[in-house]
């Protein structure tokens, strides 16, 4: 692979053990390939996946680590055999950073799910090297895992979008769940809820927040725009809510019970599991055989899908939620999002952050 430059010295915000707390980390970046972008990182958005790794939750953390994979930059320098950009445009990097291009779901534009799938950080790239995260100031990245923001979409917004906005709106896209008149639940109001109901209701579907209390009620109607609002530990609301779903839209990202909100979905309704859980979930076959229900699950969305949910976003209007925060505040923000202390998704402000090694 050809080198426009030899590798560069970066400065980051890494975890270094499992208690995920997070300091100044400097490290370099391999050589500019061929078709490799740098990128200077501008926001970076904070998911709940980022806690998951940094405190090792799942038994695969690899340290030191700099984590954050809603990533929008500038372009600052291209590799020879780059097409897709050239310095100065603002781009998107999101989730994975890598793939084999070989593989069925390589060939059928759902890279996503390859197998040797490469993570944007926590996991090593083809050349040996460990990948980082968007938590720093700089990154390098395939032309292809890289997506370009939409002119009249603000570049903090699109942070969230890259996760949060894509996971919603695969599934959806997936499963046939676009058109309009649908009634869909959206279960969990954090990052990845609030896209989903934003989005479901552009698409035209009657939309239900459910939570387990009624203290989101006002944010879910009154800011969000949801339809109805459903309170899970209540026996009765749940019990006249039976049957009639198409879709539930599930973002916990916490072990919790399927039987309940199984029993929301009407014949052929499915409930699509998008939380990361480490420990098994349970339900009865029944709850699932006696209406041809669907259980099933998604995981991000392809390049083409976060290309598309931009542009979609641009073109209706549509905004996420967030809270700035500089890079000083990141170790703050993330003991926020374990309490479920935002709204709804926090981005911080990378470039007019200051931090030093």
């Amino acid at each position: 692979m050809g080198s426009l430059a030899s590798e560069r010295s970066v400065v980051g915000l890494a975890a270094k053990d499992a208690t995920g707390v997070l300091s100044p980390y400097t490290y370099t970046l391999r050589k500019t390939g061929e078709e490799d972008v740098v990128v200077k990182v501008l926001y970076c958005g904070i998911c709940h996946t980022d806690i998951h790794q940094t405190k090792n939750h799942l038994g695969m953390s690899n340290y030191p680590m700099v984590p954050g994979h809603e990533v929008v930059g500038e372009v600052i320098e291209v590799g020879p055999a780059v097409s897709k950009f050239q310095p100065g445009d603002v781009v998107g990097v999101g989730v994975i950073v890598g793939c084999c291009r070989t593989c069925t779901p390589c060939k059928s534009d759902v890279e996503q799910y390859c197998n040797k799938r490469i993570w944007s950080y926590n996991d090593v790239y083809t050349d040996g090297k460990p990948t980082q995260g968007g938590f720093a100031s700089t990154m390098i990245v395939d032309q292809k895992f890289a997506v370009k923001i939409p002119a009249g979409l603000a570049p903090e917004q699109a942070a969230s979008l890259l996760c949060a906005g894509v996971t919603v709106y695969s599934p959806l896209k997936h499963f046939g769940l676009m058109a309009p008149g649908l009634r869909g639940a959206i279960l969990g109001l954090g990052g990845v809820g609030h896209m989903g109901v934003k989005i479901a209701k552009v698409m035209g579907h009657h939309v239900t927040v459910i939570s387990s209390s009624d203290k989101k009620k006002a944010e879910a109607m009154d800011h969000l725009g949801a339809d109805a609002y459903l309170v899970s530990s209540d026996a009765a609301q749940m019990a006249a809510a039976a049957d009639s779903l198409d879709y539930i839209i599930d973002t916990v990202p916490v072990f919790h019970p399927l039987e309940p909100y199984l029993s929301l979905l009407k014949l052929d309704g499915k409930l699509i599991l998008l939380g990361v859980i480490n420990e098994p979930l349970q339900f009865v076959s029944p709850m699932v055989m006696l209406e041809r229900k669907a259980l099933t699950g998604s995981f991000i969305g392809s390049m083409t899908e976060t290309q598309e949910v931009l542009e979609f976003c641009a073109k209706k209007g549509l905004t996420s939620t967030i809270e700035m925060v500089k890079m000083d505040y990141v170790n703050q923000a993330i003991e926020r999002l374990e309490r479920n202390d935002v709204r709804y998704r926090f981005v911080v402000d990378v470039a007019g952050s200051k931090f030093e090694p």
